[in-house]
């Protein structure tokens, strides 16, 4: 009996899948973003006006998917680019 439970568990917990972890944790940067005062790009700024304001980034990953997804990675925040205006800045969450 404990042992067809145990393997009912662990059969659930293994269809969950991976990306809702990703989704979570990026959910998780937003929202910690939100209630920072920290100073980063908003919503709508295009990339010469976060060239411009917060110089060049560390790293620069291509753009990905449909509609194209770029993402620039600065000191302390993660910018997120559809086309060439920004989607979302987050603050990453510290590795732990």
């Amino acid at each position: 009996m404990l042992r067809n439970a145990l393997f009912t568990l662990l059969l659930a917990v293994s269809s969950v899948p991976l990306t809702l972890f990703a989704d979570t944790l990026l959910i998780e940067g937003i929202n910690a973003s939100s209630n920072s005062s920290a100073q980063r790009p908003t919503r709508g700024m295009t990339m010469d006006k976060v060239r411009e304001t917060f110089g060049a980034p560390t790293v620069e990953a291509r753009p990905v998917g449909d509609p194209p997804i770029a993402r620039w990675e600065y000191p302390g925040f993660i910018v997120y680019f559809e086309y060439s205006s920004v989607l979302h800045s987050v603050i990453p969450k510290p590795a732990s």
